[in-house]
This record gives structure tokens, C-alpha cells and sequence, in this order.
């Protein structure tokens, strides 16, 4: 049934009985002014001079009249994020919507609508009584044309009491019902009122107020919105629910009077509880995400995206996002509780329980972490944590801050090694080195973070126990502009000075940056491109932006699966072992790579999976070592564990990486490097992948009785 058919055949009907012509109108409301005191010369006067001058706006704007609507984000599954711009409307058709709606809100804003002409002479001459009686304006008489009038017009027709100002208004609502159908006025009405904060319309409303679109409201619902149109910031329903319940129910009252609802249905209706959605959208779940696609979408289109109802489609993911927040407030939470070890800072409950208002700080001086979560395939941003409170810091830690990589860096040191022909079996010294660095006035002499040194040892092992003597060695063996060329080619765009601490991350990096670069392991050589945007829609539906998925290959398959192999070690039996296996109980595929800095101040991880790469830091805006023995195996993976086990819960395990056929395989003593024999230690047998050409052909001559006085170099 259609809307306006049900809200004329269940309304009051007949005609207004003093509605005859134009000039009868016109007169009606002369003579009704003068009983306020006005001399009838004088509104005449008035009437006849209000749209001199150009003063009334021109009614044929409505024709090309296209209200402002809201950017609207949307997440990967379809679901509203948020909506962005100063007017947040979505417009929607008068038959989509269900019949009570617009019959709430005629019940108790014009009754007679469908009967009158644009002014309501009955409410007109009710309201002229009681304003004489009161002395003041105590009573309206606006119809809904006329309230859209005031609404669309808002220039010429702003909202203060004054003669002209009415007068100017009648004229205008007079003049829009003799050019468009009641349908036409009622739609514009419905999707133009103000409902609250920068709500406007019923569409946008039923959104933020109820989580569900206008054309799912039920009655109550439909006359809480009907309500709250009257004064909406005193009506609120989060902020005064008994106001908004005691106003709702005066609706269901005006709509049985107007026998829009029965009695019965009427007390059916009035039993029913306010039930609000949890949250407005889920812009308070990723507002850094939002803010991070905003700039996107203004950088190339300008301020009136945020006015033309644009759709943009977006690539997060709403459960791995709140997953991802879970997660990483309960392990900066934990490590702020003690729960590893004593923590001296300023907690962020400390910092809140402040009688200081939180405000938009560059810098805050509690624990703070950046996540995001990039898929590797596609580069499609999955989730993304800027830090702990936006309302407190819009700064974005996982886009914008520039720390030091430590050891994360070491991956691209090894990935050149392998690039060059090193193979993993390659026997490095982890002993004491004493360096002199440009600008220096001493030298540097690195340690490892255990403080202890352990001698020669395979590639693969000094990367999994992440020894910082080994990276450095390595990378000198190799030319520190080697090691350069590897990061930049991964996707790093930030300054790499050419020393050799950079060899162990001194070199800053952007946390989404190096999530990125990481895909590339992931990926068996092809790094994905970070995109948060999959398209942006205009309001007819039209595709307008949609950026491409950019993948581009670094590395050859096979050497990709021999670093990338050497990461899943970390996690199996590396510095992240503890944490991811042994502690979460993490059992699906899975590499990555630790991170610390010398002086405590950055700890991170960034882990993957066949699918999914993510990248997570913890530090302090002003840079302080967080505690003692500081070290992202302890304080940044097991927040990586908690999220990916949340994840994986919801998502089919992914398939381990395909070993490509070309790589052949040899057995090795690790502690020396050759090939391995029954007389080497049974603990040094190790069976290690190799390029062709790089695997060791010489059975190991250190052990008896093969023994010939050769030593390592």
C-alpha cells in the first residue's frame, strides 16, 4: 500500500473551509494579523512588499535543488563505517519508506497536510489567539511546507521571529504547493528536517540513532524520530532518554487521535522499550582508518566530496578491526599493570583520571601502539590502529610516525645476502666488532641485545635469534649500499643513511610502510602496495575512483621462499617462539621478525601468514626506553598472537607456502657450514635450501677424522 494513500484514507478528512482562492487567502491573513494589533494598511503592506527586491527565494531552484549529503565509508562487507561532511544525509525515496513514518510525523507537525495549501488557517488563527493572550510568540502555526521552505531557503529565510521574516515564509510555501505534488513536498521534507548533532533526514537518523535503515523502523521507532524533530539536542535519546520516551509517547497519542494507529496498537506501542544501537557506527571503531581514507578522498577530489552523497567502498574489515583494537589495548594495558616487569611511566588510566579535559595532542605522554594489517595478495588495508584515543591524539602512529626499525630491518639485509648468492648455510662470527661511523668520535662497538657473543653460526641462525653481530658482519660482507638498494626496493621510502648501524635499524620507517614491504615475504617475492580504498561511488551509483591493486615482484620466487622459510623460523623456534607457540598456542603458518632498539625506546612485530601481514609497535610518543629489557618478542608479539588467534577463528586456516620445485636441499653441519658427516655433533645436523650453484659441495673437514687443520674464515 502506498504511503500517502494510507495516511489520506486513515487521516482526517475535508476541505479547509476558508481555502477558496489565493485572494481569499491573502485577506484571511491580513485580517488575522490585524487582530494582533497590526493596522490591516500595514500587513497589507507587509504581504505586498515581502518579496520586493528579490527578498523571496525563486521556487524553480527546487527543480535543480539536490540536498547535501554526506561521504559515506563503507567497510569491505557492505556495512556503514561512518558518514563525513557538516550535513550527514543520505536522501531516500517517500515509498521506501514504511507508512508510519510519515504519518508520525505529520500526526505532530501538520495534520492537514494533504488538505491545506501550504498554510494551515485553523492552526493560523489558533496560534494569532494565543500569541494576543500571551503578548509574545507562544505558539507557532508553521505547516511542513513551510518548515521546508525555512529549511531549504535557510538565507533569505533565516529562523528569527520577525513580521517579514513569516510573511516571506507563507508566500514561499504558498508558491511551492501550487508548483509541486504534496509526494514531491513531503519527500524533500523527510530528507531535509535536522534530527540532531549533523543529522539530517530520517535515512541518516534511523542510522545513527537505531543501526538500521529508515525502511526498517517499526512504529515506535518512526514516532521517536517524529518526536525529536521538535527540538533535538532537549529530546536526544542518548543523552535524555525520559524526555525522548515522555515525547515519543505524545507522538503515539497524536497519531490514534489522528487514526493513524488504534488505541490498542497505540498502548502496544507505547510499552515498547527505546532501543538504541550500540554505537552511532562504527566510525568509533577505526577512526584513524576514516581519517586516513578522508585524506585520500579530499586530496583528490576537494571539499565538495563531503556534499554530494558519494559512496566510497573501503577495504577494512570490521571484525579483524575490532579485533585488532581488543588486542592491542589489553597488551599496552598489561604491560602498564607490571605484568612484565615494573613500568615508571605515566599509565593512560592515570592520564584519563586527570581533571585535564583530553584535546587534540600531537604528543601524549602514555604508552602508545600502532597496528595495521595489510593482505598480502591485494595490499587491501584490513585493519588499522593509529593509537590508543583519537579524541586525545588524531596523530596517526601507523601512518605518519617515523621510528627505528630495529631489528625488523634485518630481513632486507639478508634478503641481498641471498640475493647475491649467500646461501643460509653461509657461517658468519658472532664475535665483538669496533667500528668508526661518519661523524663519530669514537667507535661504535654494537652488542647483542642478550649481551653475549656465541661465535660462528649460520645465516639462518643468526636471524632467528635475531644476533646483531651477524647482521652486521653480513651486511658488511655484502656493501652496506647493497642493503640500501634491498630496503628502497621493498617499498621503503624513507632516508637511509649508509652506516652500518642502519645494518641492525637505525634507519626510521613508517609502521604501514614496512607491514608492506613485508607482504613481500608473505608473498613469495611480490609486494603489495597498500590501498584502503577498493572504489568511490557518486549518488546515482556511478564509479567514479577505483583504485587499482598494485603488485610488483622484488624478488624471484624462489630466493623469496628461502627468506621468507628462514622467518617462519623465528616464530618455530626464534625470538617470537615463546610467545606465539609455546605462550598463545599459535599453530598455522607463520614467519615474521622481532624488533628492538638499542636503547629500548621502539619495540616491534611484524608477523605473517600466507594472507594476512601486520605490522605492531609500542613505544612512547617522546621516545624513553618503555622498561628494562624492553624487547618486542615480549611486549609486541603477544599482542600479535591474541589478534591473529581472533582472527583465524573466524577465517579457514591458510595453506603452508609452496616450496618452488627449483631449490634442492643438502645436509649440513651448522656449525661450520659444509656438508654434514656421521662424524659431525648428531645437535649440528641441519637440513638447509639452496639456490643451485650456492648449496656446499665439500663434506665438512673440521670433524674427525676428516680433520686437515682447516679453520673457518
Amino acid at each position: 500500500m502506498r504511503i500517502v494513500q494510507w495516511v489520506r484514507r486513515t487521516g482526517r478528512r475535508g476541505r479547509d473551509w476558508l481555502a477558496a482562492s489565493p485572494r481569499a487567502r491573502q485577506g484571511l491573513i491580513v485580517g488575522a494579523l490585524g487582530f494582533s494589533g497590526l493596522g490591516v494598511g500595514v500587513v497589507w503592506g507587509s504581504w505586498t512588499r515581502a518579496c520586493a527586491g528579490g527578498n523571496c527565494p525563486s521556487i524553480g531552484a527546487l527543480d535543480a535543488y539536490r540536498p547535501t549529503q554526506a561521504l559515506k565509508l563503507y567497510a569491505g562487507d557492505g556495512r556503514l563505517i561512518t558518514s563525513l561532511g557538516a550535513e550527514r544525509r543520505t536522501v531516500v525515496r517517500l515509498a521506501e519508506l514504511p507508512p508510519a513514518l510519515p504519518a508520525a510525523f505529520l500526526a505532530v507537525e501538520d495534520k492537514r497536510f494533504y488538505e491545506h495549501h501550504g498554510i494551515d488557517y485553523r492552526r493560523f488563527f489558533g496560534a494569532v489567539k494565543a500569541n494576543l493572550v500571551e503578548r509574545r510568540f507562544a505558539e507557532g502555526f508553521s505547516t511542513i511546507t513551510m518548515q521546508l521552505a525555512r529549511g531549504i531557503f535557510s538565507e533569505k529565510l533565516p529562523s528569527t521571529k520577525s513580521l517579514a521574516r513569516k510573511v516571506r515564509e507563507m508566500r514561499v510555501a504558498l508558491e511551492i504547493e501550487r508548483t509541486y505534488p504534496k509526494d514531491k513536498i513531503l519527500e524533500l521534507y523527510l530528507n531535509q528536517t535536522f534530527l540532531g548533532g549533523s543529522l539530517y533526514g530520517v535515512e541518516a537518523a534511523a542510522q545513527n540513532y537505531f543501526g538500521k535503515p529508515a525502511s526498517q523502523l517499526n512504529v515506535a521507532e518512526a514516532a521517536l524520530l517524529a518526536g525529536i524533530n521538535q527540538s533535538p539536542n532537549y529530546y536526544d535519546p542518548r543523552r535524555h532518554p525520559d524526555r525522548a520516551l515522555r515525547r515519543r509517547n505524545v507522538v503515539l497519542n497524536l497519531m490514534r487521535s489522528s487514526r493513524y494507529l488504534t488505541p490498542e496498537d497505540a498502548e502496544r506501542w507505547k510499552a515498547y522499550p527505546i532501543a538504541l544501537s550500540s554505537r552511532q557506527d562504527f566510525g568509533d571503531v577505526a577512526p584513524y582508518f576514516v581519517e586516513w581514507v578522508r585524506q585520500q578522498v579530499y586530496a583528490r577530489f576537494g571539499l565538495g566530496t563531503f556534499e554530494r552523497g558519494y559512496r566510497v567502498y573501503t577495504t577494512l574489515d570490521l571484525d579483524m578491526q575490532l579485533a585488532a583494537e581488543r588486542a592491542l589495548e589489553d597488551q599496552l594495558a598489561a604491560i602498564e599493570s607490571g605484568a612484565y616487569g615494573v613500568y615508571k611511566h605515566l599509565t593512560y588510566q592515570e592520564y584519563l583520571d586527570r581533571d585535564e579535559p583530553p584535546g587534540d595532542h600531537p604528543t601524549t605522554p602514555y604508552l602508545q601502539g600502532a597496528l595495521v594489517t595489510v593482505e598480502a595478495n591485494t595490499g587491501y588495508v584490513r585493519a588499522m590502529v593509529g593509537g590508543r584515543d583519537f579524541a586525545d591524539s588524531k596523530f596517526n602512529r601507523a601512518t605518519q610516525a617515523r621510528r627505528q626499525a630495529g631489528s625488523t630491518f634485518k630481513p632486507f639485509v639478508y634478503a641481498a645476502a641471498i640475493r647475491a648468492g649467500v646461501p643460509l648455510s653461509h657461517i658468519i662470527d658472532d664475535a665483538p666488532i669496533s667500528l668508526m661511523q661518519p661523524g663519530d668520535t669514537m667507535p661504535w662497538e654494537p652488542q647483542n641485545f642478550e649481551g653475549d657473543f656465541r661465535g660462528p653460526m649460520t645465516l639462518r641462525r643468526g636471524l632467528y635469534l635475531s644476533r646483531n653481530l651477524v647482521a652486521i658482519r653480513l651486511g658488511l660482507e655484502i656493501g652496506t649500499e647493497a642493503v640500501r638498494g634491498e630496503a628502497q626496493r621493498f617499498g621503503l621510502s624513507t632516508p637511509i643513511s649508509v652506516y652500518p648501524s642502519m645494518l641492525i635499524g637505525s634507519a626510521d620507517v613508517i609502521p604501514l610502510e614496512l607491514a608492506s614491504a613485508y607482504t613481500a615475504f608473505a608473498g613469495l617475492g611480490l609486494r603489495a602496495a597498500p590501498v584502503g580504498i577498493v572504489r568511490l561511488e557518486d549518488a546515482n551509483g556511478d564509479i567514479v575512483w577505483e583504485p587499482q591493486v598494485r603488485r610488483d615482484r622484488v624478488m624471484d620466487v624462489e630466493p623469496a621462499w628461502l627468506i621468507t622459510n628462514a622467518l617462519a623460523d623465528v616464530v618455530n623456534r626464534g625470538t617470537a617462539y615463546t610467545a606465539i607457540r609455546a605462550q598463545a598456542g599459535f599453530r598455522l603458518p607463520a614467519g615474521g621478525k622481532t624488533g628492538t632498539t638499542n636503547d629500548g625506546t621502539d619495540v616491534w612485530f611484524v608477523g605473517f601468514t600466507p594472507e594476512l601481514v601486520t605490522g605492531l609497535w609500542v613505544g612512547l610518543d617522546q621516545p624513553q626506553k618503555i622498561k628494562a629489557r624492553a624487547a618486542g618478542g615480549l611486549l609486541a608479539a603477544p599482542a600479535w598472537a591474541a589478534y591473529m588467534t581472533d582472527v583465524y577463528e573466524r577465517r579457514p586456516a591458510p595453506a603452508d607456502w609452496r616450496r618452488p620445485d627449483g631449490l634442492i636441499t643438502r645436509e649440513i653441519d651448522n656449525t661450520t657450514g659444509y656438508r654434514f658427516t656421521p662424524f659431525c655433533p648428531p645437535a649440528a645436523r641441519d637440513f638447509e635450501w639452496f639456490l643451485p650453484g650456492t648449496e656446499p659441495r665439500e663434506f665438512c673437514p673440521i670433524h674427525p677424522p676428516f680433520r686437515t687443520g682447516i679453520s673457518l674464515r
